[in-house]
């Protein structure tokens, strides 16, 4: 009984890494059209697309692609939605406070979310696998070193399933409709978040 309980936990576990894995792919490919700009690539003009295009062919008809939803929670336990930032510009951010480049891309963060905290959303993700990462664990990190920037945690993991995050940290930059601008693998720099911001507020 035990055998069979570590096998179904062990299946699990390898299914949700090969999900994590071909949504990853997929989103790649999805965003395979884009420019770089020093480190930010650019995605084509927002459509009417609903979701982000499975097929990298269809990536010309469709031009930008809607941002996938996703529900996260706050510190406090409240669950936001993606969706619910309408009306403003996004940057999302996907970090963790074991990953050096995530913790090294912070400051730069902390710093634009009290620039144009009033112009754009920041939403940065944690990726809290109750694990490696806690809520506990990344509040305690956030508190010590005195960021005050908006952070949400992905309890449900719904968050890095609908990105395929595979690798952080990673960043979106998503319009005011909700549609991708613009994107970023790693850290990013000061320059590299200036133009993120440029493009959304342009």
């Amino acid at each position: 009984m035990e055998k069979t309980y570590k096998f179904l936990k062990l299946l699990i576990w390898v299914l949700a890494f090969a999900v994590v894995i071909a949504g990853a792919y997929l989103l790649y490919n999805n965003l395979s059209g884009q420019v770089s700009l020093g480190g930010i690539a650019t995605v084509p003009a927002a459509t009417e697309a609903s979701t982000v295009p499975q097929d990298p062919a269809a990536e010309t008809e469709a031009q930008g692609s809607l941002a996938p939803d996703f529900t996260v929670y706050d510190f406090d336990g409240i669950a936001h939605r993606l969706s619910d930032f309408r009306g403003k510009p996004v940057i999302l951010n996907f970090w963790a406070s074991w990953c050096g480049p995530c913790v090294s891309e912070m400051p730069e963060f902390q710093k634009f979310y009290e620039a144009y905290g009033e112009q754009i959303h920041f939403v940065l993700v944690n990726l809290t696998d109750g694990h490696q990462e806690t809520v506990a664990s990344a509040s305690e990190f956030l508190t010590k070193q005195g960021y005050t920037m908006p952070v949400y945690y992905d309890t449900d993991i719904d968050a890095a399933m609908q990105y395929g995050v595979s690798a952080v940290p990673v960043s979106y930059f998503i319009d005011a409709e909700g549609y991708f601008v613009a994107w970023a693998q790693g850290a990013l720099s000061e320059d590299m978040l200036q133009q993120g911001v440029d493009l959304l507020l342009a």
